[in-house]
């Protein structure tokens, strides 16, 4: 008998809840999931992404970084394509936070960039990740410790930067 009870709440709570997720949906707070189905197009290329830093081959790491996200995510890198993505990166600094006997162990690398998506009409749209991208570090050894530390730094704010250009994509069309 405790088992055709315990079966009867559990039929009840599933049917509460596909009711309580049915009217969410139906009066929901107007987010939407928005993802590569949602795009008007299935593919982007890769335009002229500018290195405005004296950090060298900056533009060669996000053009890779950026075709990794996006093909992760469904969008083909085609050249044929009418969607180009083009951009500017506008700052790069490395920072030190904190020292140890005089010697700097701690670390920032800061990117900043501004990029764009144009249409196959000439629309251009600006995406929404001007904002800087920082990654901490902590590195008290060796010059080559410390510059395998900064590329690895570099790399990540390089994905969290492509990761943002795609989220402009997505959303800001």
């Amino acid at each position: 008998m405790k088992v055709k009870s315990l079966k009867l709440k559990v039929k009840s709570f599933i049917l509460l809840f596909t009711i309580h997720c049915s009217l969410f949906t139906v009066f929901g707070c107007g987010y939407t999931l928005q993802g590569r189905e949602t795009l008007p197009f299935d593919s982007v290329r890769i335009g002229h992404i500018e290195n405005r830093t004296f950090e060298p081959k900056l533009e060669d790491k996000l053009q890779k970084a950026l075709a990794d996200e996006l093909i992760k995510n469904g969008i083909m890198i085609s050249k044929s394509s009418g969607y180009i993505i083009n951009g500017v990166i506008e700052a790069f600094e490395l920072k030190t936070l904190s020292e140890k006997e005089g010697l700097a162990v701690e670390y920032e690398v800061v990117i900043k960039g501004k990029f764009s998506l144009t249409s196959p009409e000439g629309k251009v749209t600006e995406l929404r990740n001007s904002g800087a991208f920082i990654v901490s570090f902590y590195n008290a050894g060796s010059v080559q410790e410390i510059m395998a530390s900064k590329e690895q730094a570099i790399e990540s704010a390089l994905k969290n930067l492509s990761s943002e250009i795609r989220a402009g994509i997505i959303y800001n069309r």
